[in-house]
């Protein structure tokens, strides 16, 4: 899960510093994909261990729509799990980080 953040992390930094991380010739491929579908895929790949996919899904948006999807995807889980569980979304996020409940 760290490995995840610290990667998204690069990937945000280097579009802080003005760094291309996509050839231009693919900056069409990139558009052809929205932030939720690489979000998703980024994610996967993350708990995956796919470096590849990793690396492939980060070509698809701006590092701050990844940011966001990834966001929007992690809120939706825990209200799901929250709702599953009958716990708050509290609850359930600070358990799924390990953290005490308070």
């Amino acid at each position: 899960m760290i490995g995840m953040f610290t990667t998204l992390r690069k990937v945000v930094s280097a579009g802080r510093r003005g760094e291309r991380r996509v050839a231009p010739l693919e900056e069409q491929r990139r558009k052809q994909h929205n932030l939720f579908e690489a979000a998703a895929t980024y994610v996967a790949a993350c708990v995956t261990d796919d470096e590849e996919r990793i690396d492939e899904a980060t070509g698809w948006v701006s590092p701050e729509a990844l940011t966001f999807g990834v966001n929007e995807l992690a809120c939706r889980a825990v209200v799901a799990l929250a709702r599953e569980r009958g716990q708050s979304p509290q609850t359930v996020a600070r358990t799924l980080l390990g953290l005490s409940a308070d």
